[in-house]
């Protein structure tokens, strides 16, 4: 059974939070980088540990959260974290080999910044501008010169951030005023 829904954006702060969170790490990560640039050490610590506070801390998820999600916004949260690694295995994946850590990282903020687009349908329309934001950022950093890509990375940590604040201190919850298709099963005794 098809039905259409309006989607209900009641978790901004918690994105908020975890924005505000990898933004910190994608700093403290740059400051300690040298040659890796975002020291990937730190960086993958600093993002798990982050993430499960941000995401999976039940004190927090109740004091932050505005409302349920929809089912149809849980499967999105899957299906953008799946197109992440997709899609920082396309932009990333074949620097690996030379051990190319410029474009290994402007990989992956590229492959985030569109990730972010996704995320449209479960934290509403600053996602998209987010998401356009950090592509931008990612771009003008492809093109500068090696020795200044860290202007890109450390813009990229403060929009994250910026984004972040706004969502946990200033976004209310909202509603879609365009439905999405949603696939329900039919009840049992209908």
């Amino acid at each position: 059974m098809n039905n259409r829904e309006n989607l209900e954006f009641n978790n901004k702060k918690i994105c908020g939070l975890w924005l505000i969170l990898v933004g910190a790490v994608i700093g403290v990560s740059l400051l300690f980088g040298g040659h890796f640039i975002i020291n990937p050490i730190i960086f993958l610590i600093g993002y798990y540990v982050c993430f499960f506070i941000s995401n999976f801390d039940k004190k927090i998820r109740a004091k932050l959260s505005q409302g349920k999600m929809s089912g149809f916004q849980k499967k999105m949260i899957f299906f953008s974290i799946m197109s992440l690694f997709f899609l920082m295995s396309i932009f990333s994946g074949r620097y690996f080999a030379t051990w190319n850590w410029r474009m290994i990282w402007l990989g992956v903020m590229i492959a985030t910044a569109i990730h972010f687009c996704t995320f449209y349908f479960v934290h509403g329309k600053s996602m998209i501008f987010l998401g356009l934001a950090c592509a931008a950022i990612a771009l003008v950093g492809y093109h500068l010169p090696a020795d200044k890509t860290w202007i890109s990375f450390a813009a990229d940590a403060i929009t994250k951030a910026t984004f972040g604040a706004y969502l946990l201190f200033l976004s209310k919850p909202t509603v879609s005023k365009k439905t999405v298709l949603v696939n329900r099963k039919a009840p049992a005794n209908a």
